[in-house]
C-alpha cells in the first residue's frame, strides 16, 4: 500500500507505510514515523533526545465489512525546553484516543442518520466509544452556548421522567435553538441562566412565557428592561382546565337522564369548532349537551370568543376587546368566568404585550417534543451531561414519516 493511498484512505499523512496482516477478519497495517521531524508535543520545540517507543493501535475506517487497525510505534522524546519526557505528536489522532481522526468523523456522519448502537453495531465497536464521539463533538459544539446575542427568548419546562423530574428550558426565538437547561422547575432552576446573562451583557427585549408567578417574579428582576408577554397558548389551556372542571360540576349536579348527554363530550369542548368531525357526530353532541346545561353553552362561547383577542388589528383593539370581554365575563354570574375575568385583568399588560412582540412558547413546544421523540428512541439517558448536550443541539433535528 503507497504512503499516498494511506492518505486518501484513512487521512493519515507524512507517515510511511511498513506492512499489512490479516487477522480473524480484520486488516492490520503497520506504519512508521519516516522522515517525519521529531518534536516536543507540548511545547512544540525540536530540541529534542529519542527515548524509545510505545506501540499503540488506532481504528480507523473499515474496508467493506472488514475492521481495519492502525499499528504505530510513537516515538518519545526528551524535551530540552520542557525537560520532560512524552510522545510525540500524531497527526491522525487525538491525544489518548483509541481511533483515528478520520474513524471520528465517519461514527459521526452515520450518527446522524442512525442511532449509538446501529453505528456501534455497524462499526464493531462498544456502544460506550461510539456514545463518547458523539458527546465529544456535542460538546465542542454546544458545551457553552453563547447569550451575548440574545434578544428574544422563550421559558417553559419540561417532564422528563416519573417522579415529577423536570427540566426548566430557556429557547432563542430567532435561531430556535435551546440555550439552558436548568434542573428542576420554577425560578430556583433560572439562577445560573441570570448569572451567564450578567456576565454575556445580553440586552433580551421580550420573554415569552406562561403566567407563572415564580417566572414573572424572576424576569422582573433580572431582565428588568424586557417586556414579559404571556403565551397566549397557555392562557387558553388554562381556560380549558377550568372549563373541564365546570363541565365535571354540572355533570355530578345534573340529572340522571342528562348525564348520558353530558358524558364523553370533554375532548368536545375542548376542540375548536372547525376540527369537529362531521363523520362521528361530534358537531351534533356539543349542541345538543350545549342546549342541555346554559352556564356550560356561555362559557364554551366565552372560550370561542377569547381566542379572537390574539387576532386583533391593532393593540389598542385588542385591549377593548379584552376590557368587553372581562365584563361580559363578570355579568354572566358564572363562577368559573369571574374567577377567570379576574386573572385576566390581572395579567393584562403581559397579554396584550403579544401586539408588541408577537412570540410565544410555541416553538418551545415543538422542541419539547422532539426532546420526548429523542427519549423514546433512546429509551431514557443515564448520563445527565450527554441529555442536556442532546438538548442543547434539539434544533439540528429533523424528523420524517417514513415507509
Amino acid at each position: 500500500m503507497s504512503t499516498s493511498l494511506l492518505y486518501h484512505a484513512f487521512g493519515i499523512r507524512g507517515y510511511s507505510y511498513t506492512r499489512t496482516a490479516f487477522v480473524g477478519g480484520t486488516i492490520h497495517f503497520a506504519i512508521d514515523q519516516g522522515k517525519k521531524p521529531l518534536c516536543c508535543s507540548a511545547c512544540g520545540s525540536s530540541a529534542v533526545h529519542p527515548r524509545g517507543r510505545t506501540e499503540r493501535t488506532f481504528r480507523t475506517l473499515p474496508i467493506g465489512r472488514k475492521a481495519v487497525v492502525i499499528h504505530f510505534e510513537v516515538p518519545r522524546v526528551h524535551c530540552e525546553s520542557c525537560g520532560l519526557i512524552r510522545q510525540v505528536e500524531i497527526g491522525f489522532a487525538d491525544e489518548r484516543r483509541s481511533y483515528t481522526k478520520a474513524f471520528e468523523r465517519y461514527a459521526l456522519e452515520l450518527s446522524r442518520l442512525m442511532t449509538i448502537q446501529d453505528v456501534a453495531k455497524h462499526l464493531n465497536v462498544g456502544w460506550d466509544l461510539i456514545k463518547d464521539i458523539v458527546k465529544r463533538d456535542l460538546s465542542r459544539r454546544f458545551g457553552k452556548p453563547k447569550l451575548k446575542h440574545l434578544r428574544q427568548i422563550a421559558i417553559d419546562e419540561i417532564s422528563v421522567g416519573k417522579g415529577h423530574k423536570y427540566l426548566t428550558l430557556v429557547l432563542d426565538l430567532e435561531t430556535g435553538a435551546v440555550v439552558f437547561v436548568g434542573k428542576g422547575k420554577g425560578a430556583d432552576a433560572l439562577r445560573p441562566f441570570w448569572k451567564r446573562i450578567w456576565g454575556s451583557h445580553a440586552k433580551i427585549k421580550a420573554v415569552a412565557m406562561d403566567m407563572s408567578p415564580a417566572y414573572q417574579e424572576a424576569v422582573s428582576k433580572y431582565l428588568s428592561k424586557a417586556k414579559i408577554v404571556f403565551d397566549h397558548f397557555h392562557v387558553i389551556k388554562l381556560f380549558n382546565e377550568k372549563l373541564s372542571d365546570l363541565r365535571r360540576l354540572l355533570f355530578h349536579q345534573a340529572e340522571d337522564k342528562d348525564k348520558k348527554v353530558l358524558k364523553g363530550i370533554r375532548w368536545l369542548l375542548l376542540k375548536n369548532p372547525e376540527n369537529l368531525d362531521t363523520a362521528r357526530n361530534e358537531k351534533r353532541r356539543l349542541v345538543a349537551a350545549l342546549r342541555l346545561n346554559k352556564p356550560l353553552a356561555v362559557a364554551y362561547y366565552m372560550k370561542e370568543d377569547l381566542r379572537q383577542l390574539w387576532s386583533q388589528p391593532n393593540k389598542a383593539q385588542a385591549r377593548r376587546f379584552l376590557k368587553d370581554w372581562i365584563a361580559r365575563a363578570e355579568a354572566s354570574g358564572i363562577k368559573m368566568l369571574k374567577s377567570f375575568a379576574k386573572t385576566l385583568r390581572d395579567h393584562r399588560e403581559g397579554i396584550l404585550a403579544y401586539y408588541n412582540f408577537r412570540i410565544s412558547t410555541g416553538p418551545l413546544e415543538g422542541t419539547n417534543n422532539k426532546i420526548k421523540t429523542m427519549k423514546r428512541e433512546a429509551y431514557g439517558y443515564r448520563d445527565e451531561e450527554f441529555f442536556t448536550l442532546k438538548i442543547f443541539a434539539a434544533h439540528e433535528l429533523k424528523y420524517a414519516l417514513v415507509g
